[in-house]
């Protein structure tokens, strides 16, 4: 098979043995995969695979089609249409993947869009429905909304009834996110003067998280699930006690094979039949070949973009 391969913080293609599945696996033929934030902190060093994934393959979410499977596996699983997350590895013609950890990916959604869906709307159906415990009528704010994962945000506390506050660096994207969704759009700069606000999805760190505090309601939930603007924040802890705030934090990639499919499961109970009547999609900002990996990584860190990098295999 051919891989995305990292060394000394370089990329390029190269040639590495075909997997093979064991118990409770699939090999999937890889036509897209999604580029995340961590294939970036990755590449700097700072941001390493759990045990038992791939050291030097980064990527973690693919879409593609099963080719094989191992012991124990539903036979009908071969040759359907998945998507999936991974602990790395993604980003290469072939990819194991464990069986509990696929998505079916409708006949009507091409391999870009189905390549970077997972990643995203299982780490915001998590952080809303599984940890925030978003309901009907509140009022959501979803900071950093024009990436990956803050669009898939936007549709999900959409369809739970919220009412959805897209923040953004600037008005660039305000008009599809409104199409999207959400039912307000302001610039890092106008939160002061939002009232106040039952929930957040804290995607761009500490730099967003002291100005979202201050206008938070009694009871309110913020959980933090992005850092690129910053990691450390200075929080006023009489305020968090005086309006009995829970703030929490939460990754995907490191967590435990059972937790990991619980998560998939209930993503993918909201995601199915939205995603097949075509009420859910995934803006595709760049997609790239998957031997111009460093051009995609590249494209991710530049400012501006809608939706997801992609990069795809000759199966796309």
């Amino acid at each position: 098979m051919k891989a995305l391969v990292l060394e000394n913080g370089e990329l390029s293609l190269q040639t590495r043995p075909d997997p093979r599945a064991e118990a409770g696996e699939v090999v999937i033929a890889v036509a897209a995969a999604g580029v995340n934030a961590a294939d970036l902190l990755q590449r700097q060093g700072v941001y390493p695979p759990p045990p038992g994934w791939p050291v030097d393959v980064p990527g973690l979410e693919l879409a593609g089609v099963v080719e094989q499977i191992g012991e124990g596996v539903d036979a009908s699983l071969l040759g359907r249409r998945v998507c999936a997350i991974v602990g790395g590895g993604a980003q290469a013609t072939r990819c194991v993947v464990p069986a509990a950890h696929l998505i079916a990916v409708p006949d009507t959604v091409e391999w870009t869009e189905a390549g970077a869906m997972a990643e995203a709307v299982l780490t915001a159906h998590d952080a809303l429905v599984g940890q925030a415990h978003l309901e009907r009528a509140e009022r959501v704010v979803i900071s950093g909304a024009a990436g990956g994962v803050g669009v898939a945000a936007v549709q999900i506390a959409h369809s739970l009834g919220a009412h959805v506050i897209a923040v953004t660096r600037d008005v660039s994207h305000h008009e599809q996110l409104l199409a999207l969704g959400a039912d307000e759009t302001v610039t890092v700069e106008d939160v002061a003067r939002l009232a106040p606000i039952d929930a957040v999805l804290e995607l761009v760190g500490a730099a967003h998280l002291e100005r979202v505090l201050a206008v938070t309601a009694a009871h309110a939930r913020v959980v933090v699930i992005g850092v690129g603007a910053g990691s450390k924040a200075t929080i006023d802890l009489r305020l968090v006690m005086g309006r009995r705030l829970i703030l929490t934090g939460s990754t995907l990639r490191a967590r435990s094979h059972d937790e990991k499919a619980r998560v998939v499961a209930a993503g993918t109970d909201w995601l199915a039949e939205r995603w097949r009547r075509g009420e859910v999609t995934m803006p595709i900002a760049h997609r790239f070949d998957l031997a111009d990996g460093p051009s995609a990584y590249a494209a991710f860190a530049q400012r501006g973009k809608f939706g997801k990098i992609v990069l795809t295999t000759d199966l796309a």
